[in-house]
């Protein structure tokens, strides 16, 4: 017969054998493909803390007082979603100078204040540096930015004066969150964006990436399933910066490097075209993670600041 012709004696080709092959390899992909979803998942949500033993271990300043030479700070709680949120609250050095609200990003925490705060305490009154839900000391768990701003509307409510102006100061994630909160109605008399992005899908995928992690297959699922989670629906990827910049009544000021392989320069281009009044400080050469560590890049940011802030105390910043 043809199948004997085929298949000589002892050579004998088993379709049900193979059939059953080709299931198990298909079951195993499966379980590989959604155990990586849910670690996808699990790293965006719970991402590394970066808390005093952080820094310490890293000889950089733990606190206000190490970052400052010894100045007097406070600490304190936030309640915020029940959750108690820790917050370093700084004395600026100008009395009749704005209150400046400090938020970190992704994977950061109020540490990661500490080399941009003698930037800002001359020209302030009063710095706050919390810590963010699941970053540094804080519980709970990291929710993209799509509901901290809950948290920086608890925190302008509770700290909030007619005496002094308001501006937030964020990077990264928490440059987005400022964005979303003035879009929303906050009382915010201006924002400093650093490094912002326009959808979390970017620097999710970058961060992924440049830690040599999957992110073809796994992280639109992933999004989608955390979407679903934060109430958001399937479809959602974050909300969109640019479109929330152009909602805003307050000056913008965006900061960011030329070079930053986490969230691209076209990013904050595109969100400072669309926000009615906003100015762009392009560090050339400026990386994502470098901007206050690289001294000319430090220079760069603190003038582009100073700028900005200090028309605050001849009536606001300048457009």
């Amino acid at each position: 017969s043809d199948h004997a012709r085929r298949y000589p004696p002892g050579v004998r080709f088993d379709f049900t054998s193979v059939l059953g092959l080709v299931q198990l390899l298909a079951l195993g992909l499966a379980v590989y493909l959604i155990a990586l979803i849910w670690h996808t998942m699990r790293r965006l949500t719970h991402p590394p803390r970066r808390t005093y033993a952080h820094a310490i271990a890293r000889g950089r300043p733990g606190d206000p007082g190490e970052a400052l030479d010894g100045r007097g700070f406070e600490s304190w709680t936030l309640k915020s979603r029940g959750l108690d949120l820790p917050v370093w609250d700084v004395p600026g050095d100008q009395p009749d100078g704005p209150v400046v609200i400090m938020l970190h990003g992704w994977g950061d925490g109020r540490v990661g204040a500490l080399t941009r705060l003698p930037a800002i305490v001359p020209l302030a009154s009063r710095i706050l540096m919390p810590d963010l839900p699941g970053n540094g000391e804080a519980p709970g768990i990291c929710s993209l930015g799509t509901r901290e701003s809950e948290d920086l509307g608890v925190l302008i409510e509770r700290v909030q004066d007619d005496a002094h102006r308001l501006i937030v100061f964020g990077w990264s994630m928490g440059a987005g969150i400022a964005i979303q909160a003035g879009a929303e109605g906050a009382p915010i008399d201006a924002i400093i964006a650093e490094a912002p992005y326009r959808l979390a899908k970017t620097p999710a995928r970058n961060v992924l990436r440049n830690a040599g992690l999957p992110h073809t297959a796994n992280l639109r699922p992933a999004l989608a399933l955390l979407g679903v989670r934060f109430g958001l629906g399937p479809r959602w990827s974050g909300f969109d910066r640019a479109a929330r910049a152009a909602r805003l009544a307050s000056p913008l000021l965006v900061i960011h490097g030329a070079d930053d392989e986490v969230c691209p320069i076209a990013d904050a281009r595109e969100i400072v075209a669309r926000a009615p009044n906003a100015r762009l400080c392009e560090i050339e050469h400026g990386r994502h993670n470098d901007l206050w560590t690289v001294e000319a890049n430090r220079e760069r940011a603190s003038e582009a600041i100073q700028a900005f802030i200090a028309p605050e105390r001849r009536g606001g910043p300048a457009s």
